[in-house]
């Protein structure tokens, strides 16, 4: 039998807002008695710790949760987030930020994944399931939960995006006009 531990997250909530009548003890009502919440720049968000054998049984418990509660609230996103900084790496893989910086350089290891985003800005992001892996596999760390969990929330920030019916409709659309054959003389 698998040992129950507590996991911190945190969900994001749309379609509710700080003034949505009975908020709180619907999100209460519906199971989120572990949860504290929050309301931060219009947005509504939910700091769990949850007893669970694994972090996908508890956030996959909460978004449940979420869903079945009376104000209608929808997840947005989950944290921790996929994509971080460089001082984010080194927070999470406990290693100071000037060891991370030389992974970053090829002046320490090799092969240090590649950033996703802002990569001509001082604050570039890198996809945390890539630094997991590349940590996990370069022996860096020995925690296969760290990976497992890091990959796990790769996905379901994909799944809640696919839960979106606008986004998605918005993705089939673009999707179709890539996978489009080129028509010549059409720009």
């Amino acid at each position: 039998m698998k040992k129950m531990k507590t996991h911190s997250f945190t969900l994001v909530l749309k379609d509710v807002h700080e003034h949505t009548p009975n908020l709180e003890d619907s999100l209460y009502e519906a199971g989120c008695d572990d949860a504290l919440i929050h309301f931060r720049h219009g947005a509504v968000y939910l700091d769990f710790d949850r007893k669970a054998v694994s972090l996908e049984e508890a956030v996959i418990s909460a978004i449940r949760e979420v869903k079945s509660a009376s104000v209608d609230a929808h997840v947005l996103s989950v944290a921790p987030e996929n994509l971080v900084t460089e001082s984010e790496i080194a927070k999470r893989l406990n290693k100071s930020r000037q060891l991370v910086s030389l992974w970053i350089k090829g002046e320490r290891r090799q092969s240090f994944p590649h950033p996703v985003m802002r990569l001509a800005h001082k604050s570039a992001l890198w996809k945390w399931s890539e630094v997991a892996t590349w940590a996990y596999q370069c022996k860096m760390i020995d925690n296969k939960e760290l990976l497992d969990n890091a990959l796990f929330l790769e996905h379901i920030h994909a799944v809640l995006e696919e839960c979106d019916k606008k986004t998605r409709d918005i993705r089939h659309g673009l999707l179709r006009k890539i996978e489009a054959p080129y028509q010549a003389g059409a720009h």
